[in-house]
């Protein structure tokens, strides 16, 4: 529940604060310039790799599931925000609101469609990879299945965006190029938070190398 409460969080977050992009200089090695919803995104994918390797493949897509529908019930809670008329006290106006979350539903639907095929695209690898090594080199397999996930995610989340105006094309090679490479980094720098987190739940349910939670072990 945990898990899932963080991976649904980090989801919904993203899809609302998509619209600030910022800049950061990777020590002088590359200018990242990116939206802030990128920063919660990739939690999405540490967390997915933990419940798959701990839990199993179905639960890590019923996780997957349950995001959808939190992401369609905050869009419908933007919705009536923005119908609602502010008073002529409110700190924020009608105007500004709408700017601010205007283009959520667009985000939602984009960010749903991207995530829906990076997400199941990340679960199917990720078990592939644990089935071929046979459950050894943990490290592989939640790398190689995210890095072509991501890959998956921003080019459909950017092409979309794009499509449906929000952004110009002229920014997607750039947006395109910088939005995976930083997804990669985050990617690579979160593998050891992977292996601490299923080693306490291994030590916690008493389970075996690459063996998975069952019913029984509950």
């Amino acid at each position: 529940m945990i898990l899932g409460a963080l991976f649904i969080a980090s989801l919904v977050a993203s899809n609302l604060i998509f619209q600030k992009f910022f800049y950061w200089d990777f020590f002088g090695l590359h200018t990242f310039e990116i939206s802030v919803g990128i920063l919660p995104y990739p939690v999405t994918f540490l967390i997915t790799d933990i419940i798959s390797e701990v839990y199993g493949k179905k639960k890590a897509n019923l996780v997957v599931t349950s995001g959808i529908f939190a992401s369609f019930f905050s869009l419908l809670i933007v919705y009536l925000a923005d119908a609602v008329p502010a008073t002529s006290w409110s700190p924020i106006d009608n105007s500004l609101f709408e700017k601010v979350f205007g283009a959520t539903a667009i985000a939602v639907l984009a960010s749903m469609i991207a995530y829906l095929l990076a997400q199941y695209v990340d679960i199917q690898l990720f078990h592939f990879w644990k089935r071929l090594t046979k459950g050894r080199h943990l490290w592989l397999r939640n790398n190689f299945s995210t890095f072509l996930s991501q890959f998956v995610d921003t080019f459909s989340v950017l092409f979309l965006l794009c499509s449906f105006g929000k952004i110009d094309w002229e920014l997607f090679g750039g947006l395109l190029f910088s939005g995976f490479l930083f997804k990669v980094l985050i990617a690579a720098m979160d593998t050891p938070f992977l292996y601490a987190a299923v080693y306490g739940l291994r030590r916690l349910f008493d389970l075996k190398p690459a063996e998975e939670l069952t019913f029984e072990k509950v």
